[in-house]
């Protein structure tokens, strides 16, 4: 047999070969035992490589595989050769928060938040001084002024909601209904109408059905987190290339957001909504069309799936917690005599008062401002909002900051520059080191309850802390409490038993992902209306809706293929004022 010769293919292979496995050994025993970050703990899988978290991303699992990690290895734990999760009060600070003048932020990673670099920069991904003008600006649109201004568009479409559910119950009583599609419906209706001054939104309230942008919007989420997951592991250039010449769908979203800006800018400065601020700076800004509809963008998207998205998980949290519901209940329908008084913040100057005590007022020219007939007032509910958000945050995720050059502190310990650091929401939540009972819905923890005063609330933080913090959180608040109130005072809710285990069978990407829903009536029947005791009843005709979301694990016990799982039963009882 003839020796091999040294140049031959099949040696230059078996060289090759051999010098890849050399390169992945010292990568490893590096990366585990003397690069900077070695010494914190975490799997060994997570020292030597970027592939678990990526993975854990794309399956729609990383939140909660980073809650496991937290409650094995501690505050601390090293997702990636580079990457660190934090989970404390102070992390939240030291990462998110304030920094003295001089003192340099965490600047947010470009591999998450500028995945396709050939995008127009907005405020989410600018840099520290664009991002405060930017803010300026847009901030005006969520001003007190604005939010006075804003109500009666708000409160039109939450009246719409609570209308076409009781028409599509009157028209066929056993016909399935989708509440998480009706939440989505309303919150992307009034986002359309304050991000573009397009009356009746994007018609999706109207036409029961999603705008054909909106369908790209929530289609895109899991896309999204495969973009980032391959950022992660260095293929940043060649999704950016694939994504440029081939994504449909992203061209047709520029498309139809390029459309929406040119009508609103149509309308001119003076109307009151989220694109005020930046159309009547526009050239002071030195924004062009391409930057504006990136901003505008932004705001569709973020003001509109986590509002609707903690309302469903809110409306499922109450219907596994009826304790918690009935004094929800309760509350709502002792302090409002009928849906027209359920209002945020302000009610008609010549609305007519039914007596009792005149409440203090102070008037503007069409509104009078008073703690009376608002939302706001409702101490319970809000505590449930805020335990809502605690237990189901709508993003699960870090949001990722870069340690700035000559490193950082938090929470303490020493992070080198150039680490990549993040809190997650869903684990700091569930963190046993700050929540007593933290997998318990118990929105006495916000109230004072002598049972959870060890509880540290500011390590929930769901509108993110710092200069960089959510600027809408003011009227997602305003508009999950109308919402609710309404549909509370509205609808009696029960649970179906089949729906009980629907938390466990999500995926989360960067906020949940609800595949298919749909709903059915249940048992029709008349309750009375006579008060007796702390209880209060209502004329009207009873229904069930029964809502429902992917999952394999209860695939199993469905008799007919409906889409695939129970989530929530609803039995609506609505008042025939």
């Amino acid at each position: 047999m003839a020796p091999l010769l040294l140049g031959s293919p099949v040696n230059l292979a078996a060289v090759g070969f051999s010098i890849g496995v050399l390169y992945i050994v010292g990568y490893a025993v590096y990366n585990r035992f003397f690069h900077p970050l070695s010494k914190y703990p975490g799997p060994l899988s997570h020292h030597i490589s970027y592939l678990p978290r990526a993975y854990a991303l794309m399956s729609g699992r990383l939140g909660f595989h980073v809650a496991d990690l937290h409650k094995k290895y501690g505050p601390v734990v090293r997702l990636t050769p580079n990457e660190l999760a934090f989970s404390s009060p102070q992390a939240w600070r030291d990462i998110y928060g304030h920094k003295k003048v001089g003192e340099p932020e965490f600047p947010k990673s470009e591999l998450f938040y500028r995945v396709f670099t050939y995008l127009p920069l907005a405020i989410i991904n600018a840099d520290r001084d664009e991002h405060s003008l930017l803010r300026r600006q847009l901030s005006h649109g969520f001003s007190d002024r604005s939010m006075k201004e804003q109500e009666p568009i708000i409160g039109s479409y939450v009246n719409l909601l609570i209308q076409r559910l009781r028409e599509n119950l009157e028209i066929a009583p056993n016909a399935p209904l989708n509440m998480l599609e009706w939440l989505n419906w309303t919150a992307f209706d009034i986002i359309g109408d304050l991000g573009f001054g397009a009356a009746g939104g994007f018609g999706c309230l109207a036409q029961s059905d999603y705008h054909p942008w909106v369908r790209i919007i929530t289609d895109n989420m899991r896309q999204s987190a495969l973009m980032q997951a391959l950022s992660s592991i260095g293929l940043r250039g060649s999704i950016q290339w694939i994504a440029k010449r081939r994504s449909a769908a992203g061209s047709q979203h520029r498309a139809i957001i390029q459309e929406k800006v040119a009508e609103r800018l149509k309308l001119g400065a003076s109307r009151p909504d989220f694109l005020e601020g930046l159309i009547s700076k526009k050239e002071e800004l030195n924004l062009d069309m391409g930057r504006l509809n990136m901003n505008a963008s932004l705001i569709i998207i973020a003001g509109s799936e986590t509002t609707s998205t903690l309302l469903c998980g809110t409306l499922y949290l109450l219907t596994t917690n009826l304790e918690v519901l009935r004094k929800l209940e309760r509350e709502v329908r002792t302090t409002f005599q009928s849906d027209d008084q359920i209002t945020l913040t302000f009610i008609p100057r010549d609305s007519p008062w039914d007596g009792g005590p005149q409440p203090r007022v102070v008037y503007s020219s069409e509104w009078c401002l008073t703690s009376y007939r608002s939302v706001n007032q409702l101490s319970y509910m809000l505590a449930v909002l805020n335990e809502a958000l605690r237990e189901y945050p709508p993003v699960v995720i870090g949001l990722p900051r870069v340690a700035p050059s000559g490193g950082g502190v938090v929470d303490g310990k020493p992070v080198p520059q150039g680490t990549i650091v993040s809190v997650f929401q869903w684990a700091i939540n569930h963190d046993e080191r700050f929540w007593t009972d933290p997998f318990k819905f118990a929105p006495e923890r916000f109230l004072n309850d002598p049972k959870y005063k060890t509880d540290q609330l500011d390590a929930m933080q769901p509108f993110g802390t710092g200069p960089r913090n959510c600027i809408g959180q003011n009227l997602a608040y305003a508009e999950m409490r109308l919402v609710l109130a309404k549909l509370v005072y509205n609808f009696d809710m029960s649970i179906a038993e089949e729906a009980r285990d629907w938390l466990r069978g999500q995926k989360a990407y960067t906020s949940y992902r609800h595949l298919r829903n749909s709903c059915r009536q249940a048992q029709q029947y008349m309750p009375s209306n006579e008060v007796r005791g702390d209880e209060v009843g209502y004329f009207g005709q009873s229904v069930g809706l029964i809502v429902y979301s992917k999952s394999k694990r209860l695939k199993s016990r469905l008799k007919q293929p409906v889409t695939l799982t129970i989530l929530v039963s609803i039995m609506a009882t609505y008042t025939t004022n």
